[in-house]
């Protein structure tokens, strides 16, 4: 344990990482904020901005976990089996969180979501493959840092392909809320802007510190499986970043920062976070993450491209409460069969 970790009582040690947990997420939201101002003033579409700026600025949690347990793992600080189980289950756990239930909140929140057709195919799908691929490289129960290379270079390669297509078809000045003012309207601000994101991301990295070591410590002094706690705590709240941009792009109208994000996220945490963690210290992939989560994870996802498919890209309310007992269902299942590693 490192040394913060003073108090005798577990409950004191858990209110220290829900306040750094709190604080987690909430600068992550403000590096978010920025780097969506800054894509806008290069001029981004903003299914392009959700997809990958965005994106990889809401999983800013899931990546810094990562690398924080990777670094953790490799000084002997941290059980190599311990954050393994809690980096990989938070981030899948997110992954769910935002496929069904942060999904459907949106569309609550919204009324209805359109998904346009290649969409679906040049994102929806790459979002589902990321996942088998997943499962596939954990199968020997780890994952090496030639695992690692794999994922991390499909996920360089998906984002040039995007880019790409972003350059070839993409119109500029297509915008979708044009009466709004830009934040960043030149170079000083733009400067202000990545020194506050620079910033942001620095009390991510400390917060994640904070909230990985009391979790640990929780899963040492109750037995409950790390994968478990991190797919109901971190995943949960890894996910909130998602969730506001999603909800704020909405409420302004910029409907591809919505789906983006969701989307984005997804195949940027299992490519991303994973991969540049298994390169740095590789991973112990808990038989729960196998068995049920990454299954579930694919499957989820495979189950909203087909309703899309067959609704014609429309996702309304009723498709919602759906995805909302989706995630019931697989939680519910999670916690009663899977809930040691």
């Amino acid at each position: 344990m490192l040394s913060f970790l003073f108090f005798e009582s577990l409950a004191a040690n858990i209110a220290v990482g829900v306040v750094a947990l709190a604080v987690l997420v909430l600068a992550a939201d403000v590096a978010v904020n920025k780097l969506v101002a800054l894509a806008e003033y290069v001029g981004l579409s903003t299914t392009f901005m959700g997809m990958t700026v965005v994106s990889l600025a809401t999983s800013i949690p899931e990546i810094t976990a990562h690398l924080t347990a990777s670094v953790g793992i490799l000084r002997g600080t941290m059980d190599y089996q311990i954050a393994s189980a809690i980096v990989l289950g938070a981030n899948i756990g997110s992954d769910v969180v935002q496929q069904t239930l942060i999904m459907a909140l949106v569309v609550l929140t919204a009324g209805t979501l359109y998904f346009r057709t290649y969409f679906l195919w040049k994102s929806l799908l790459p979002m589902i493959l990321a996942a088998i691929v997943c499962l596939i490289l954990g199968l020997d129960g780890t994952y090496s840092r030639l695992d690692g290379v794999i994922l991390f270079s499909l996920f360089v390669a998906y984002i040039y392909y995007l880019y790409w297509d972003e350059r070839k078809y993409y119109v500029p000045g297509n915008v979708e809320d044009k009466d709004k003012t830009p934040e960043i309207q030149n170079r000083s601000d733009a400067l202000r802007a990545v020194l506050v994101t620079l910033a942001a991301m620095a009390v991510t990295v400390g917060a994640a510190q904070f909230v990985l070591n009391v979790i640990e410590l929780v899963v040492e002094r109750t037995g409950i499986g790390g994968s478990l706690i991190g797919v109901v705590s971190l995943g949960v709240a890894s996910a909130l970043p998602e969730l506001t941009t999603a909800i704020s792009g909405m409420r302004s109208k910029a409907h591809g920062i919505s789906l983006g994000t969701l989307v984005g996220s997804n195949i940027t945490n299992p490519l991303c976070a994973i991969g540049l963690g298994a390169m740095v210290s590789t991973y112990w992939v808990p038989r729960p993450l196998l068995l049920w989560d990454l299954p579930w994870q694919a499957a989820a996802g495979a189950v909203l491209w087909v309703f899309l498919i067959f609704r014609k890209g429309k996702l309304g309310r009723l498709g919602a409460i759906y995805f909302i007992l989706l995630y019931i269902f697989y939680i519910v299942i999670r916690v009663s069969f899977f809930a040691i590693d």
